[in-house]
This record gives C-alpha cells, sequence and structure tokens, in this order.
C-alpha cells in the first residue's frame, strides 16, 4: 500500500501552501526523511520531509500550485527495493529509469565494462539559499556549507556570491528583455471583475513580477481591511525632547546592561499600552453586529523584511517593563527579518504599532490590521522650531517632533475616544516619566 506525502500544518495560522521546487521525481528512490519539496508559506519555507522510504509513485501537486494543509502532494510506494549500488538516484537530469528487473539486478557487471560511477548527490540547501542561488546564477556545489548537518544558508550563499564577483572581471551591462506576455493578473477573489476602463495594456519595457504567496496574501488582507472597515484617520504632533533627552543619558548604560540598542520604539509602545488601559475601546474588534472589549493588549510590531511587511506580536506587553518591551522587539523583528519567526508569533496582535523608520516622512494612514480596529503609525521625528512659553512667554525654540497618525474603525470607535487616545499618547511622551 503506498504512503501519501501530506501538506503539514505549518503554523497553528497557516491554511495553505505553495510548492515552490520538488527535490525529486517520479521514480526516484528515497529515504527516511529525506527532503522531498520546498514549500512556501506567506510566513515560512519549508522542506517537507519523506514519511517512509521507497520510490515516489506520484507527483500530485506542481510547483507553483497553491493548496490547503493536509492535501496529498505524492505518494510513496515502500514495498519498492532500493536501487543497487551505482544506479542514478535523484540526479534531476533527464527521465527517471524504470525499476530495473531482478535478473538484471542480479547480473554481475562485465569486467570490460566498470560500473558507471553514482550520481554525485544535489547540494543540501535551505530554500532562501537555493532561490539566491538561482538568482545569482550561481553553482550550489562551489559554495561551502556551514549551516547543521552540511546545509547550505542563505549567508553561505551571499558569501560565495560576494566571492565570485570580486574575482570575476566587471560583467556587461545587461541589455534589456522583454518581458513575455503574462497572464492576466488576478484580482482578490472577494473583489468584483475589472471594469474595461481600469485594465492596463503592457508597453515596451514594462516588467512583469510575478506576486509571491506572501505578497498575495498581504494584498487580500489590505483590499479586505478597506472594504469592511470605515477607516478614520486623526494625527497628534509631539514633542519627542523628553524621551530623546532620557534616550540619550541611559543608552550606553541600556546597551551594556542589555545588550541590545534602546530605540525610540519600546517608549512609543510603552504608552500605547499605557494609554489603552485608559481607552480600551481601542483594543477591540467587531464580530458580526457586536464589540469585543478585550482583557489582553498584545501589540503587533510592523517589520519590512525582504520578502514583504510582517506583524510579530509581543504578548501580553501591558505585563512587560520599558527594558522587556525593547529585549521582545529587538528579538522578534530581528527573527522576522532572517525568517526564523514561528507562524503563531504573527497572529493574536490586538493592536498594531508602525515605525518606518529615519525615512518614515511627515505622517501617513496605515491599513487597519483585520481583526483589529487599530492602527498607530509614526512619523519621522525632525527638528523643527516651536513656539513655547518660557517664565510667563512666548519663545520660539528647536525641538525634535513626530507626527504620530492613527488610523481606526469607526464602526467600533467614535472620533472623541479616538482623539482622547492619541492625546494620552502624546501626553506619556511629553512627560516622559519611563523607567529604565
Amino acid at each position: 500500500m503506498s504512503i501519501a506525502v501530506e501538506l503539514p500544518a505549518l503554523g497553528e495560522s497557516v491554511v495553505e501552501g505553495t510548492v515552490s521546487r520538488w527535490l525529486v521525481k517520479e521514480g526516484d528512490y528515497v529515504a527516511v526523511d529525506q527532503p522531498l519539496v520546498e514549500v512556501t508559506t506567506d510566513k515560512v519555507d519549508a522542506e517537507i520531509p519523506s514519511p517512509s522510504a521507497g520510490r515516489i509513485e506520484k507527483i500530485l501537486v506542481a510547483e507553483d500550485e497553491t493548496v490547503a494543509v493536509g492535501t496529498e502532494l505524492a505518494r510513496i510506494d515502500p514495498s519498492a527495493e532500493a536501487p543497487a549500488e551505482g544506479t542514478a538516484q535523484a540526479s534531476g537530469q533527464g527521465e527517471s529509469a524504470p525499476p530495473r528487473p531482478e535478473t538484471t539486478a542480479a547480473a554481475a557487471p562485465s569486467a570490460a565494462s566498470p560500473p558507471a560511477a553514482p550520481a554525485p548527490a544535489p547540494a543540501r540547501a535551505t530554500p532562501v539559499a537555493r532561490r539566491l542561488a538561482e538568482e545569482a546564477d550561481l553553482d550550489l556545489s562551489r559554495v561551502d556549507a556551514t549551516g547543521a548537518g552540511g546545509r547550505i544558508t542563505k549567508e553561505d550563499v551571499l558569501q560565495a556570491a560576494e566571492r565570485e564577483r570580486a574575482a570575476a572581471a566587471p560583467p556587461p551591462q545587461p541589455q534589456p528583455v522583454a518581458a513575455p506576455a503574462p497572464p492576466a493578473v488576478e484580482v482578490p477573489a472577494a473583489e468584483a471583475p475589472r471594469p474595461p476602463w481600469a485594465h492596463y495594456e503592457l508597453q515596451e519595457g514594462d516588467r512583469v513580477v510575478k506576486m509571491s504567496p506572501q505578497r498575495r496574501l498581504i494584498a487580500q488582507h489590505m483590499v479586505y481591511s478597506k472594504r469592511t472597515s470605515p477607516h478614520v484617520g486623526t494625527v497628534a504632533e509631539v514633542d519627542m525632547g523628553a524621551v530623546a533627552e532620557l534616550r540619550a543619558r541611559n543608552k550606553a548604560r541600556f546597551r551594556e546592561s542589555q545588550g541590545i540598542s534602546l530605540t525610540f520604539l519600546p517608549f512609543m509602545v510603552h504608552a500605547v499600552v499605557r494609554a489603552l488601559r485608559d481607552h480600551p475601546e481601542l483594543n477591540a474588534s467587531v464580530i458580526d453586529d457586536a464589540i469585543v472589549l478585550k482583557k489582553a493588549i498584545h501589540v503587533g510590531i510592523a517589520v519590512e523584511t525582504e520578502k514583504g511587511l510582517m506583524v510579530p506580536v509581543v504578548r501580553d506587553a501591558d505585563r512587560l517593563s520599558l527594558a522587556g518591551l525593547a529585549a521582545a522587539i529587538d528579538d522578534l523583528s530581528e527573527r522576522a527579518r532572517t525568517r526564523r519567526i514561528s507562524p503563531d508569533e504573527l497572529r493574536g496582535g490586538t493592536i498594531t504599532v508602525s515605525n518606518p523608520g529615519r525615512k518614515g516622512n511627515l505622517y501617513g494612514f496605515a491599513i487597519i490590521n483585520q481583526p483589529q480596529v487599530a492602527i498607530l503609525r509614526m512619523g519621522e521625528m525632525v527638528k523643527r522650531p516651536v513656539v513655547r512659553s518660557v517664565d510667563g512667554q512666548d519663545a520660539i525654540a528647536i525641538r525634535p517632533m513626530m507626527y504620530l497618525a492613527l488610523s481606526y474603525d469607526h464602526r467600533a470607535v467614535d472620533g472623541a475616544p479616538a482623539n482622547a487616545f492619541l492625546h494620552r499618547i502624546r501626553e506619556l511622551l511629553e512627560e516622559a516619566e519611563f523607567e529604565l
């Protein structure tokens, strides 16, 4: 009886995956736990190992096809005998040879015809490393592996590519290549068909880039959120001078004691958490015709990665000190950027904070991360002249100012509590009464 290879659940919130690359083909003999296929989800890349030794009977899902968790990817015949030593296996070249008859397998090779040397085994590499090598046209057999079990990692590929670039002569400038006529770009399933006036005809020089599974999921979530929640925005201007001074006095000691840099983001998250205690209506979700006010405060932190936006979640953020928040944010952000974060660490947020960084521009309204009802976006902090009262007299002072833009769901929150929530955040930041 054959054994099914199914797409496993790669996390509580992962419901589907895309077959990005088959590492074997029909007819190949595989060992237990041998990687069979690379699967990409919106959150993680993974290799699916073989549950049994045997021969690949049938591959049921093609590359680039997206299927649900539990779908059969392939079937293995565990009763098939292992091939004789020297038989080419999973070389990736040409068609698979059919199983050899017993009489042929038992026949001794002629002394005049020595057996052919076995084909070299394919290099073991992570899915990200393999894709990077393909994009750089780099032969994985020339890459030194430093990963666990002799596996080639992303860093190995980047270092090998850098060495080859340094050793090679400057490459010629690439010539523009006309993009092949692509299939029509798919719109999210929930959208209405595209009207004729919204259709775009490809022009010479256009480059068509297929959406990755993660990019498609982000697009679907954003369209769903804009269609579902009536977004309203409000902006506050915050004097970050007190926070900047507190940070400057303590950042050296903080790095020495905690081992990480003290950024402005933990101060912002701490202020958001404290403001939520006074305004719990912003820590909510709309479910059917009811509003759920949540007890737990789990803050999502928007992080830009090489594969798109991720929002890891700091759980029970109201129970953490400022130092604890800084450590949690640093850890989650780093693991999100290096694709080492688990799917369950990307779910369950009750409010989101987005920090575009030093190039955040003046301000911008972010799209609400469903099923939350609010998202706070930090603007760029810049020094500007502002009017301040000094000894009862108005004076112009140069202060580090920042705009905070709050997007909220008008189904759950009215303007008065939303503005009060943002004003409270401003008060907490300008008072800068934080314990380090």
